[in-house]
């Protein structure tokens, strides 16, 4: 009898063991597949998918995000379009749309907010072009007729705000009328002129040096340039500023439609002049020798390393045009003190001198301070005000004063006064040259 031969079954142990080779070489071969094949795979499926959906599916969309970049700054694009919609519908609209076949979604998605236009593609060079462009000038012009106006000041490289309050105008500044127009005139044709500035390779900015004695209304210059044409402030103190790196961000965190202000720039570093002696900084080196610890002493203020290639290329090198529609002022009380290079024109275009109080000066501030436009006393104020160099400041506090608040002539004699011990302080050293 001849028995069957049956395989040998081979032990449980073995075959778990070779199961687990076959599934180690499977993902082994799966994880080359996927790093090889798959992505590519994947990237064509989606090339493709891509391709086929607009054939199918005719309309584009345009994502508009509220912050962009690495350092999440808040878009321009983005505050534009709020300010457009918000001024054509209710900002309650669950949707928003626009006419000529295309609409504007807000979406609020992971707590980041952004906005979606959605048109057809027959209308790609319609929107593209001429659409977005007036919705973002239109959005900007809103921004400058309703919005509140803001006074920035940098802390490091940051910058913080205030609303910007300040009452002055041109029409309350006291100064010949005829200089007022002009600076008024150069202003209003700065801000329409941005077919011009890019027609002739220019970024769109202009400089303006304000300079004269203390007391003549450079800060107040400012303020009424700032009302004129609905812009931001930015109050730029250079001894705050670490370096020229971050002087450059601070520029690229200023927005468009703004004055960047640098106010006494003779005094704010010590690259306009105010250098120190050979001897002081011996002195100084000499106290570091006997007490090193000094070095690192962190009560001792904060030191600047902005250079003057630092500021200069700020105003006018390859970063001054990271933006559009910018005026950069720099007061000074002693404008022969200032490096050339930093004045020049092309830097500096406009030179306005603001000087002492004369008669027309003065009449603007009687009207402004007690609403007179004629008094007797006023040839008297005019021949003295032709003889003595006195700031509108000066005059503005004698027509100001606690003790006669409803009297203007009270206020007229005293300025009087002053000015006639002006004029004979002057004679007396006239007299003793």
């Amino acid at each position: 009898m001849i028995n069957p031969s049956f395989p040998k079954i081979p032990p449980t142990d073995m075959i778990i063991t070779h199961l687990g080779s076959i599934f180690a070489t499977f993902m082994f071969i799966w994880a080359i597949f996927q790093l090889y094949f798959l992505n590519q795979f994947r990237t064509s499926i989606e090339k493709y998918s891509q391709r086929l959906l607009a054939l199918i599916y005719p309309y584009i969309q345009i994502t508009f995000n509220e912050f962009t970049g690495e350092r999440l700054m808040r878009s321009e694009a983005y505050s534009a379009i709020e300010n457009y919609l918000t001024s054509t519908s209710s900002s309650q609209a669950k949707r928003l749309k626009a006419d000529m076949s295309f609409s504007l979604y807000p979406f609020t998605a992971d707590e980041k907010r952004f906005y979606k236009l959605t048109f057809h593609k027959r209308n790609r060079d319609l929107v593209i072009e001429p659409y977005l462009k007036h919705v973002l000038k239109q959005g900007k012009a809103i921004k400058v007729t309703n919005g509140q106006r803001k006074l920035y000041a940098n802390n490091g490289s940051n910058w913080s705000h205030v609303v910007f309050e300040h009452p002055a105008t041109f029409q309350t500044l006291a100064m010949e009328p005829y200089r007022k127009e002009e600076i008024m005139e150069d202003l209003v044709t700065f801000s329409e002129s941005e077919e011009f500035y890019s027609r002739i390779g220019r970024t769109w900015k202009r400089g303006y040096l304000l300079y004269g004695p203390p007391g003549t209304g450079k800060s107040t210059m400012i303020a009424a340039m700032a009302n004129l044409l609905g812009y931001d402030i930015y109050d730029l103190e250079l001894t705050a500023v670490k370096d020229n790196t971050e002087l450059r961000k601070l520029l690229i965190d200023t927005s468009s439609k703004s004055i960047i202000v640098i106010e006494d720039i003779d005094c704010s570093l010590d690259l306009t002049g105010q250098r120190r002696k050979k001897k002081e900084k011996q002195e100084e080196d000499d106290e570091q020798m006997k007490d090193p610890g000094q070095k690192g002493n962190k009560d001792e203020p904060r030191t600047s390393h902005v250079t003057l290639s630092g500021l200069l290329n700020f105003i006018d090198g390859l970063w001054s045009a990271c933006g559009a529609e910018r005026l950069i002022v720099f007061t000074t009380n002693f404008v022969e003190k200032l490096d050339p290079a930093l004045i020049r024109k092309g830097r500096m275009d406009k030179h306005i001198e603001l000087s002492y109080c004369g008669f027309e000066a003065f009449k603007v501030l009687a009207k402004n301070y007690r609403e007179i436009e004629r008094h007797d006393l006023f040839p008297r104020i005019q021949d003295l005000l032709d003889q003595v160099k006195m700031t509108p400041a000066y005059v503005a506090e004698h027509l100001m004063p606690k003790s006669a608040p409803g009297d203007p002539r009270t206020c007229l004699e005293s300025l009087i006064l002053a000015l006639e011990s002006a004029k004979q302080a002057k004679d007396s050293e006239l007299c003793c040259m």
